[in-house]
């Protein structure tokens, strides 16, 4: 009996087969090595690869290599025939990157951007931020994809409005507020999703992993085998509100205990009244009340990875810009991990983000990313 099951790389048209062997490429590419990851004659990649040359999705790498016989010419991708703009939105900034498709960032930059509460204030503000960075750093307009903007709440299933952001004191608000007057393609998403997902494709394997972030508020995603798992209601992830201390502080969303209330960055401000950088310089000089705040955090933060890794058994990995300040730390966390769990020894399973800086805004982006490379 013949066999009727393709391999699902035969089902990708061939050129979007070749683009994306050299996109994942992690070693040298030629026409002949080309040809046999692809499962194409030489011929059709010789075809094909003319088409992304003319189109400046491709070059040559420089490279040659012996083969055997002549030797091969490597070819790689352009990493910045394409950008895509990402924006992480905060309660007090807006913090702009933008990448090519390698997600290498292009350029950066912190925008003071008060929400103050009401999104129908800002009538078209975002866009006229992005076209002034665009022209701050010379961006071309005809390369970019899109922009992706990553907001610290949910969004409603049909993508039009934020159901709820505590630390930005809003609910049910529409989006349409954020993203008037943007002439660019737009989706926004979840902040810790995003995150996650830069994570993931930074590290170009598969993986599962529970993505935790650190920012004014905590958030977070789910990956299984790189793949993200929304849940039933696209809530997964939502570690920020798991209960680490019954009955204690009160959280932006109404409840008390919550991780959110203990380990976001924002409880430093709120505590007392200083920057991160001035706080963890007072703890470096052993200030008393600053380290007595600092370990409480991080023995609240050992309870939900905890809770985290018992339900779900993978990495967890730690990201956003407050683990810019917590490397010196995570072994100290890791004794109250392997304290507070009786199946390891050592708590290898906590690391910090690979991508630490501005990884919210860059999975923004991603989204744009991801859309092109499959869509070539």
């Amino acid at each position: 009996m013949k066999n009727t099951f393709l391999n699902t790389a035969q089902l990708i048209a061939p050129r979007s087969r070749i683009y994306r062997t050299l996109y994942d490429a992690k070693d040298f590419c030629s026409r002949q090595s080309l040809a046999r990851d692809c499962a194409l004659s030489l011929p059709t990649v010789h075809q094909y690869l003319t088409e992304l040359f003319q189109l400046g999705l491709v070059r040559y790498s420089g490279e040659e290599r012996a083969t055997g016989g002549r030797r091969a010419q490597g070819i790689e991708i352009v990493p910045d025939a394409r950008i895509a703009l990402g924006i992480s939105v905060t309660g007090r900034y807006l913090r702009l990157s933008a990448v090519d498709l390698r997600l290498q960032e292009l350029a950066y930059c912190l925008e003071t951007f008060d929400l103050d509460s009401h999104l129908g204030k800002l009538d078209g503000a975002m866009a006229g931020i992005i076209e002034k960075f665009l022209d701050d750093f010379h961006l071309d307009r005809k390369r970019l994809l899109g922009v992706g903007i990553a907001v610290p709440g949910l969004i409603s299933p049909d993508g039009q409005r934020i159901s709820t952001a505590p630390t930005l004191g809003i609910k049910d608000a529409p989006l349409y507020a954020l993203t008037r007057g943007i002439d660019y393609p737009v989706h926004v998403e979840n902040d810790g999703t995003a995150s996650g997902h830069a994570e993931s494709a930074f590290l170009r394997r598969k993986k599962s992993m529970a993505y935790l972030s650190l920012e004014e508020g905590i958030g977070g995603a789910v990956l299984i085998d790189s793949v993200p798992y929304p849940g039933d209601s696209a809530k997964s992830g939502e570690f920020g509100h798991i209960c680490v201390e019954p009955g204690g502080l009160l959280c932006s969303c109404g409840c008390h205990g919550c991780l959110e209330a203990y380990c976001s960055a924002s409880r430093i401000e709120t505590t007392f009244g200083v920057s991160h950088e001035e706080f963890f310089r007072g703890v470096r000089e052993h200030n008393p009340d600053y380290e007595a705040l600092l370990f409480d955090m991080l023995r609240h933060l050992a309870i939900g990875i905890n809770s985290i890794h018992m339900v779900l058994d993978c990495d967890v990995v730690l990201g956003g810009f407050f683990t810019e300040y917590l490397q010196d730390w995570l072994p100290v966390l890791k004794q109250y991990v392997t304290a507070g769990n009786p199946f390891t020894e050592n708590a290898d399973f906590v690391r910090l983000s690979t991508l630490r800086r501005h990884i919210t805004s860059h999975g923004a982006a991603l989204f744009y990313v991801r859309e092109f490379v499959s869509g070539i």
